[in-house]
């Protein structure tokens, strides 16, 4: 049967109405009014539009000066080298991002078991300089939709230097018998307290909640369940809000990127049971596989120094490596507090890009071995992904570098048009799920990241070696 030609007219009235939809959302945004609101957010916003534009602009009057560039650097043996590169690998990432996106599709979250088939879970809440928040987050956990006698909650105060420990006796007193509490002697990471909590913890499941965070009430349920369902589940990452984002900028980016990572990245990874990192701020483990690797972990090193930064995503390694399922539950929500200022947030990135540095070295050595009897293909593909970023960060970098030498314009307008089209997906997958103009942020958050956090990856590389949380009392609770 004939397909019927939709009119002309038709198609420009559908697209007319979209960008009328468009427009006024942007419009009632920029114009609302909140009290709870930082006056710079909007101010924020305009620029960054006005920013975009200034690029499309730039583009479209530097358009000429760019394919000459790409014709001069033809002539050249280097210059077509890398243009032959930078094709392939715009290929491999357009290939790969259909590949997410497939599995995003085909991804669905594990429905919550029955009561009588909840296994028995211990929560480990490690505290550091935490102050009330840890005593919100044991509360939270408290008031979980959980059979009260398969849930055991311990709380470990790492040496804290503030109330923290003040918080927790109060909580103990509220909860009672249902909480356990435990100090350290010193401050000696949240490697280690989570280790004691491992130690202590009687469920078959370990549930780890970062003292930051508060959960909701089926999270504990939603996450455990996978466990039940699948026999070779080894762990389940949860999923991540921002939960001090009602008025400063970094949360409100923070946010909209968290969504993207967790609810379209994990999804996918999920669908090929190889979630790469289990977060710290809500995450659950078998007992059996985390004693399988405990020895290991807790004795990590390297480079001959211990390691004291991402033990979530080391965790998450040594499972993958026993041939065990990681997974992502959607419907597990933790609320988690981010940093307010550029300071905090590039400290917390290094941390992250030390820890993915040396957790990529590590997965070189078994993910192209026999590690898992079926489904390697997948996991190998996620790899090669994380692995490019790595061995393409320095000569990405000093390209860049040199076509900002050569045409600093037609540079910034390029990459804020780039920019601009790639962070589309993110603000239309964001307005989607939660049907709000808060998605806009994805754009500014781009744009900083792009010029104002661009050095972090080339640091952390160099630099993989460094221990140190680094944002130990940077993040204000809102």
């Amino acid at each position: 049967m004939a397909s019927k030609k939709i009119p002309q007219n038709t198609i420009l009235s559908n697209i007319k109405s979209r960008t009328q939809k468009l427009s006024n959302t942007v419009n009632l945004f920029l114009t609302s009014k909140s009290k709870i609101e930082s006056p710079y957010n909007k101010i924020v916003l305009v620029s960054t539009f006005l920013m975009l534009l200034m690029g499309i602009y730039l583009f479209t009057v530097f358009s000429g000066d760019f394919e000459q560039f790409n014709a001069d650097r033809m002539t050249s043996t280097i210059g077509y080298i890398f243009i032959l590169l930078a094709i392939t690998l715009f290929a491999f990432k357009a290939l790969f991002f259909i590949y997410k996106a497939y599995n995003y599709y085909k991804y669905k979250p594990v429905d919550s078991v029955s009561d009588k088939d909840l296994p028995t879970v211990t929560v480990i809440v490690p505290a550091y300089n935490e102050g009330k928040q840890v005593w919100d987050t044991l509360v939270s956990l408290d008031n979980s939709n959980y059979p009260k006698h398969k849930i055991q909650i311990i709380s470990i105060d790492d040496g804290s230097m503030d109330d923290t420990w003040s918080w927790m006796q109060d909580a103990k007193k509220t909860l009672g018998d249902r909480l356990e509490i435990y100090q350290q002697a010193k401050n000696l990471g949240k490697r280690h307290a989570l280790y004691r909590g491992f130690n202590l913890g009687t469920g078959e499941i370990y549930v780890t909640v970062d003292s930051d965070s508060i959960v909701t009430e089926d999270t504990l349920r939603n996450l455990v369940s996978p466990f039940v369902k699948d026999d070779n589940c080894g762990a389940v990452a949860g999923n991540i809000r921002v939960l001090n984002n009602k008025k400063e900028i970094l949360p409100k980016m923070l946010d909209v990127s968290f969504v993207l990572s967790f609810e379209f990245v994990r999804s996918a990874e999920s669908n090929l049971n190889s979630v790469l990192c289990t977060p710290g701020a809500l995450a659950a483990y078998k007992s059996t596989a985390v004693h399988a690797c405990l020895p290991k972990w807790i004795n990590q090193t390297f480079m001959g120094k211990a390691s004291d930064i991402g033990e979530d995503r080391a965790m998450t390694n040594m499972i993958l490596k026993q041939g065990k399922h990681v997974l992502f539950q959607k419907n597990a929500v933790a609320y988690t507090n981010v940093p307010i200022q550029y300071m905090g947030l590039y400290k917390m990135f290094i941390r992250w890009g030390r820890s993915n540095v040396r957790e990529n070295l590590e997965m070189a050595k078994y993910v192209f071995s026999n590690f898992r009897t079926k489904g390697k293909a997948g996991t190998r593909v996620l790899f090669i992904s994380q692995f490019l970023k790595i061995l393409m960060c320095y000569p990405l970098l000093i390209s860049m570098l040199f076509f900002v030498c050569i045409h600093p314009l037609l540079f910034f307008g390029s990459t804020l048009v780039s920019i601009l089209i790639a962070s589309t997906f993110s603000v239309l997958f964001f307005t989607s799920k939660y049907k709000t103009s808060e998605g806009l942020w994805a754009y500014a958050y781009s744009i900083l990241f792009t010029f104002g956090l661009f050095w972090i990856a080339p640091y952390a590389i160099i630099t993989a070696n460094k221990s140190g949380w680094l944002t130990r009392g940077l993040i204000a609770k809102n």
